[in-house]
């Protein structure tokens, strides 16, 4: 019994100090640069300035579907798989767009990389292209991230957004901030372009 209690603390302390280190680590990551314009109880409203982004499209219908194989194209470009070779810093969040028709997923590049000065990847089927300026309605979640929850909180936005008066246009969009590894402090996001001045 003592050595179970010895091992079983062992692991929980590995476990504590990985954790830990995640946390540090994703707090050291570039994130996406946005300005708060208003803030509600429990959504907010954000300014986007334009961003570069590295996207893939994929017939994928679902979060579990699009998260893997889209991540592993976007990883591979960031990660040298590029005409110099070149390694990109990951940053956050993952934008993900999943629905019907064609769903698409998208890696932000570091502020210091525009579409000229980025390396051109190598595989055909990563796009980098630039975002408009926008605003979006934003409403946050904790935990590892579902199809269930994605549709929820997508409703729960757009309810709260409609007794607002406050006009949307596209899709509810996806975005994570974590690594799949890090069980704790998880950050997930569901966005949609507004109508706002």
């Amino acid at each position: 019994m003592k050595t179970f209690l010895i091992g079983a603390s062992i692991i929980f302390a590995i476990i504590f100090v990985f954790q830990s280190f995640m946390i540090v680590s994703v707090e050291k990551t570039e994130e996406q640069k946005y300005s708060v314009v208003l803030k509600d109880q429990n959504f907010e409203i954000r300014f986007y300035p334009s961003a570069t982004l590295a996207t893939i499209s994929s017939d994928a219908k679902t979060y579990k579907e699009l998260s893997g194989s889209g991540f592993r194209k976007l990883a591979g470009y960031i990660f040298g798989g590029n005409e110099d070779g070149t390694q990109i810093a990951m940053t956050s969040p993952v934008h993900m767009n999943v629905n019907d028709t064609l769903s698409t997923m998208s890696f932000v590049m570091p502020s210091s990389f525009n579409t000229e000065n980025l390396p051109r990847p190598n595989d055909s089927g990563v796009q980098l292209m630039t975002t408009d300026d926008e605003y979006v309605a934003v409403i946050r979640f904790g935990g590892f991230a579902s199809d269930q929850d994605l549709k929820d909180y997508s409703e729960k936005l757009l309810t709260i957004l409609k007794e607002k008066s406050i006009t949307t246009y596209g899709l509810p969009r996806y975005l994570g901030y974590n690594p799949p590894f890090q069980w704790i402090g998880r950050r997930n996001e569901i966005i949609i372009s507004i109508n706002w001045k």
